[in-house]
């Protein structure tokens, strides 16, 4: 699809442009009723969606605050101020199963036909499918969610992944002797959790393999300084020495999740927890050998 957008893009002699919300509608709806469990899982941050969006070449990303305002806003206003006013929009490119406007009320006819009377092209692709199954956010979080990675890197087309600075924690890590680098995941709700086999991208020329946890570490008091929030915690098999002890904080790194090795786990107590550490890196360095990575 975003080859399809950029190839016309160049014809038309226009920057390629996409547009995304933050947050998601289905986020806002679940806060603004107080129901949390309409949120979906989140599969990626905007800070990653913005880096792939440019990795693939697009030109310009137009995030758009969904609030309810946004919300509200009939189908019409949005063509007009949003699409022609605000973008002066030549061609508009969409899904198959597209909807816009307050109540979802907007349809591609309906965009088609004011493309026609207001001077600018829309298109709509059909769905693109991978080994018989249609590519889609829920495709991707279903895999995610039984945690899947082969198949979740298939529909993405690339090894899922979580970007970010590495921040300070509790520390923890050095009394386990298992340091860690720490990413937090603004969203409360992550489309995937557990032990991952990972490589990590960014603390130097070659990738580093490692054993992470993405979640909420239920071993471990939930009002401790994270304050109970979503973590990505990446143990590096071995570590780079020209890092130093404090050389990854503040540094922006890449970890991608290859294969995961289970469920979070509650131990009891640490020493259960320095037990569990040490397995899932014993299981973590025989996977990346028998995967060769």
């Amino acid at each position: 699809m975003l080859a399809l957008l950029q190839n016309e893009a160049r014809h038309r002699g226009v920057p390629s442009c996409v547009m995304t919300f933050e947050p998601h509608p289905r986020d806002f709806f679940a806060k603004r009723f107080q129901k949390p469990e309409l949120a979906p899982a989140r599969i990626a941050t905007l800070r990653d969606k913005l880096n792939e969006l440019r990795a693939c070449g697009v030109d310009q990303c137009v995030v758009l605050p969904f609030d309810h305002a946004f919300a509200s806003q009939e189908p019409q206003a949005f063509i007009q101020d949003v699409l022609c006013q605000g973008l002066g929009v030549k061609y508009v490119l969409v899904g198959d199963d597209f909807c816009f406007g307050a109540k979802r009320a907007g349809d591609y006819a309906m965009l088609d036909a004011a493309g026609s009377k207001l001077g600018f092209d829309v298109a709509r692709m059909n769905s693109y499918e991978v080994h018989g199954l249609r590519v889609s956010s829920s495709a991707v979080r279903d895999a995610l969610a039984r945690g899947d990675m082969h198949a979740a890197a298939q529909l993405l087309g690339r090894p899922y992944a979580i970007s970010g600075h590495v921040v300070h924690g509790r520390k923890l890590g050095r009394e386990l002797n298992c340091r860690t680098l720490n990413l937090r995941f603004s969203h409360g709700k992550p489309a995937a959790s557990g032990i991952f086999v990972v490589r990590v991208h960014g603390l130097g020329d070659a990738a580093l393999t490692g054993v992470a946890n993405l979640g909420i570490r239920p071993s471990l008091d939930a009002n401790d300084v994270n304050g109970g929030r979503v973590l990505l915690e990446t143990h590096c098999l071995d570590w780079p020495t020209q890092l130093g002890g404090e050389g990854g904080y503040g540094k922006i790194i890449r970890v991608e999740l290859l294969h995961k090795l289970h469920d979070e786990r509650k131990y009891d107590g640490l020493e259960a927890l320095q037990q569990g550490i040490r397995q899932d890196c014993e299981d973590a360095r025989a996977w990346a050998f028998s995967a060769r990575i």
